[in-house]
């Protein structure tokens, strides 16, 4: 599973959240073509590299012409839903939206509807927003787990006032986080950053069992003792296991060449799904069909959509979302007298439960040896002691 850590020791912002992202690889001409799909004028995003505290980092800026400074959360629901984004980031990004207008309203004592104020309504916010959720699909995340988070100390001034550090409607969003306070005086975890890390976060505490991939530093825009930056670091689990939640996409189909099938599969294959696999079936006025079903990670469903619409004979596909069992699995290099093959072992409650050979090196071995290959398999299961 592909996860991101971040270890907020100098808190979180939306601008410091997308600059780590881009730093640990996120393409940034691909984050630019999907904030231009929000349709706002006159904006334009930056990124460049920049050291605080002798630490090389990324900042992420947005630049904006006049804007609209106050807009209700309808507003803003209603330019996320008018854009060319993905729907389910359009979902998420009015549920994080949601989430600062509910914290707003609390505070100021009015209806939700009626929440108008510069946070939730700047562009830098919607950007950050958008931007964070268009990367985490675009570097495969499927899990964000997060370090406590240290929100500084002081006062902060807003256009409501001076408030004490975390800013009321942060405190509001962080309510049931782990937090801590350091002597750095200002305000180091902003509304925005706090909403998006609550809503993405399946847990806060210490960085998790994880092989590193890359690791990338968003930088703040104050400076303090400490490096201001955001660190994320981005890899895969120790293993495969536990569950995850995929989406299945399927379609009837009696009108196609069955020959395409083959080249359909071998695409989709390569453009990341995870089973894909043909079931006869009856379709109306009993006309034998074929169901094509294929497994992905949700961030693959659109292209994998794109391959069935554009490569089949399809008008229309089903899809849902089905939690996934996997058990921890590895690959270990055993030595025979054919030489090296390669085998599968399958982990459950820690203990090996299957182990099996690869069949490339199986047929690898066959056609060497000009073999029967179920002969070759036997002898060196027999020779492994399985």
């Amino acid at each position: 599973m592909r996860i991101a850590y971040f270890d907020c020791f100098s808190g979180i912002s939306g601008d410091m959240l997308l600059g780590s992202m881009i730093d640990a690889g996120l393409d940034f001409n691909y984050l630019e073509d999907e904030i231009k799909k929000l349709g706002l004028d006159s904006v334009e995003i930056k990124a460049e590299k920049i050291v605080k505290q002798n630490i090389a980092s990324t900042k992420f800026t947005v630049h904006y012409g006049k804007q609209k400074h106050h807009r209700h959360l309808e507003d803003i629901y209603q330019l996320v839903d008018r854009s060319a984004i993905d729907h389910e980031i359009k979902e998420k990004a009015r549920e994080v939206f949601l989430k600062i207008a509910i914290a707003e309203a609390k505070i100021h004592n009015m209806p939700v509807e009626k929440v108008h104020f510069h946070e939730i309504g700047a562009v830098d916010t919607i950007v950050d927003v958008v931007g964070a959720l268009t990367g985490f699909r675009k570097l495969g995340i499927e899990k964000v787990s997060c370090s406590k988070l240290n929100v500084g100390s002081g006062f902060v001034k807003f256009s409501h006032g001076k408030f004490p550090v975390p800013a009321p409607a942060t405190a509001e969003i962080l309510k049931g986080v782990p937090v801590y306070s350091t002597d750095s005086k200002g305000e180091l975890v902003t509304p925005t950053g706090a909403a998006i890390i609550t809503t993405l976060c399946e847990e806060f505490g210490d960085i998790p069992p994880m092989k590193i991939s890359s690791i990338g530093y968003g930088a703040g825009t104050k400076d303090f003792e400490h490096p201001n930056v955001l660190r994320v670091y981005i890899g895969e689990t120790a293993g495969e296991k536990g569950g995850k939640v995929v989406d299945v996409i399927e379609t009837n189909i009696d009108d196609m060449n069955p020959q395409w099938y083959d080249h359909i599969i071998e695409k989709l294959y390569q453009e990341g799904a995870l089973e894909v696999f043909l079931t006869n079936i009856q379709m109306k006025k009993n006309r034998p069909g074929i169901k094509l079903t294929v497994l992905t990670d949700p961030q693959n469903k659109n292209k994998l959509m794109d391959i069935i619409f554009s490569e089949t004979t399809s008008i229309g596909v089903r899809v849902r979302s089905e939690s996934r069992e996997i058990l921890e699995r590895e690959i270990k290099t055993f030595s025979t007298p054919y030489g090296e093959v390669k085998a599968k072992i399958t982990i459950y409650k820690d203990k090996p439960v299957n182990i099996k050979v690869e069949y490339d090196d199986l047929r690898r071995i066959s056609r060497k040896k000009n073999l029967p290959l179920k002969q070759v398999s036997a002898e060196i299961e027999k020779h492994l002691g399985f």
